[in-house]
């Protein structure tokens, strides 16, 4: 069977937000798969800022991409051949698949791919049974260790893992404060439950937190770094615990990092924890946080949203609508 698989490969170091000159979009014929080897049709494709940092130059938690390489992305498809006993034909899997519409891989180690129960829709399972879902449960509720009367903050609220964050601290009985974008990404949070919204693209974050968190912050998910961060650090309890999950303020662009927070002495007068954090650790143990979520998802407590682009051409700008603030809810791609 001749399959032709289209991808995105990158041919420069994009500066700021990327370019589709920065990618090339090739067409190519897929070779035989080898021993151990699994050939899957991608079906969706997961965005999120974090996809930014690997087209760096840089160091990282990941390596980053190299020129010539398919850009590195999350994604789910279907096994469509399979020369590895632990996959079959027709297996919904999830893994790194890149900016492609197949890829082949021999699942081991690093490049395992896990196979998913088909038993809700796809853009479902990339964002609150996904990573997305299992991102906000570890930060939150195992590190952040939220008790009930506490007060939480979580900027970037209105997006994937800030909008899961926010409904886990209230399930825990918690006050929360969100902190987002624009009207409509505010009006979604009181939607949620969200006891107070910041509107930082209309309003004074650092005039109005104090205002709001009367009785200080406990714990603050942070999505986004920067100014925000350093304000959160003047209103903060003894004990408080800061979870650092993202730094969207950055543009997540080597060339532009921010230039705070000036005030980490607050962590030593009120004797708090800062804390970073990444899903890949928690991936292993995740079957609790599902479990849970799971729960929450059928009983409909949980809510969630996608935003989907289509087509594989579209990658590059999809990509930018997590920075532009476009995106409403899981960036995802369906190809």
């Amino acid at each position: 069977m001749t399959i032709k698989n289209t991808k995105w490969v990158l041919r420069n170091r994009p500066e700021g937000l990327v370019k589709d000159s920065d990618f090339e979009l090739i067409t190519e014929i897929m070779p035989e798969i080898q021993e151990d080897e699994i050939l899957i049709e991608n079906l969706f494709l997961s965005f999120d800022p974090t996809q930014r940092t690997w087209l760096n130059d840089m160091p990282g938690y990941l390596p980053p991409v190299q020129i010539g390489e398919v850009v590195r992305s999350g994604g789910m498809g279907r096994v469509l051949e399979s020369n590895n006993p632990e996959y079959k034909v027709g297996d919904l899997a999830f893994g790194f698949v890149g900016w492609q519409s197949h890829c082949i891989t021999k699942p081991t180690g690093d490049e395992r791919f896990r196979v998913i129960p088909d038993i809700l829709p796809i853009p479902t399972m990339l964002n609150v049974m996904g990573t997305t879902g299992i991102t906000a449960y570890y930060g939150l509720v195992e590190l952040g260790n939220p008790q009930p009367g506490e007060t939480v903050l979580v900027s970037g609220a209105a997006g994937a893992t800030g909008s899961v964050a926010v409904q886990i601290a209230k399930f825990k009985g918690c006050h929360v404060i969100g902190i987002a974008g624009g009207a409509e990404k505010c009006a979604w949070l009181k939607e949620l439950g969200v006891d107070d919204v910041i509107d930082y693209k209309n309003s004074n974050v650092a005039e109005e937190l104090p205002k709001l968190a009367k009785n200080g912050i406990d714990i603050y998910f942070d999505n986004v770094g920067g100014d925000i961060l350093e304000t959160v650090l003047f209103c903060i309890n003894i004990n408080a615990r800061i979870l650092l999950c993202g730094g969207i303020s950055s543009g997540y662009d080597a060339n532009r990092l921010p230039a705070g927070p000036r005030n980490l002495f607050s962590l030593i007068i009120k004797r708090a924890t800062m804390q970073g954090f990444l899903v890949l650790d928690y991936i292993p143990q995740s079957q609790k946080a599902l479990e849970e979520i799971a729960t929450w998802v059928m009983e409909g407590k949980l809510k969630h949203r996608e935003d989907v682009q289509e087509g594989i051409e579209n990658c590059p700008q999809t990509l930018n609508r997590l920075f532009t603030g476009e995106n409403k809810g899981k960036q995802l791609l369906k190809i």
